[in-house]
């Protein structure tokens, strides 16, 4: 699964990258950036198919629309994708509403016995890449709107599978516009995501400090004490 990812970039290199804009009133609408630590329940901002010029912040743990609480998205940050045209939640905003979600690293933690260390995982050849996700637009029985999403997840790339069995599905910059284009249907659209080059790559462990939500500096980055069994190409 993919539980913590990065995006510690300007809001004008995201512009750049996604040659997308933000409108001026959503920029206070989620926690100012850089976020070296970003955690479900945040609001990040994501690029959809019905508005691929612009970011739009929304809440990171995709809420059902028939959904009763809002909590649900707590257990709905990741959809697999083997599965996700069987899941209710997840077949129709995979037909009608995907979305890319910015980002420029993640973290996974590497279980050896009782011990867990944390990596990060970046890529290479992008400073900054988007995630595959679908999003969801939820109104509480109070009229709350809630805007939502998740990130799908598969099979990892070789060289970070001694980590963790998932990994997010990050696209390459071609594959992008692809996965927003709603008129290629949902089973070919979920063709595109693919484990991602292994020679693009990069992973090595950090701080167990990223554990915590209210750690959130330059320093969560930042590679610590290699593990022999890691794997390491260029740092930055």
């Amino acid at each position: 699964m993919c539980g913590r990812s990065s995006l510690t970039k300007s809001e004008k290199e995201l512009e750049k990258r996604f040659k997308a804009s933000f409108y001026s009133e959503d920029l206070e609408k989620y926690n100012p950036l850089p976020n070296y630590n970003v955690a479900p329940t945040q609001v990040m901002p994501v690029i959809t198919n019905n508005d691929t010029d612009h970011f739009l912040p929304m809440q990171w743990g995709l809420i059902p629309y028939w959904a009763k609480d809002k909590k649900i998205g707590y257990k709905m940050i990741n959809a697999r994708k083997e599965t996700v045209l069987e899941r209710s939640a997840y077949k129709s905003p995979m037909q009608k509403r995907r979305c890319l979600v910015p980002m420029d690293g993640y973290y996974e933690w590497k279980k050896n016995g009782k011990r867990k260390t944390p990596y990060r995982i970046k890529l290479n050849d992008q400073d900054l890449f988007a995630a595959a996700g679908l999003w969801e637009k939820w109104k509480s029985p109070s009229g709350e709107l809630v805007f939502s999403f998740t990130i799908l997840t598969q099979e990892p790339s070789e060289v970070i599978a001694h980590i963790h069995d998932r990994m997010p599905g990050i696209l390459t910059a071609e594959q992008e516009s692809a996965w927003l284009d709603m008129d290629i249907p949902a089973s070919d659209a979920l063709d595109i995501i693919q484990p991602y080059d292994s020679g693009a790559i990069t992973c090595y462990p950090v701080s167990n400090r990223v554990g915590s939500v209210y750690e959130n500096d330059a320093g969560l980055i930042d590679p610590v004490e290699n593990d022999p069994t890691a794997t390491q190409g260029e740092l930055f």
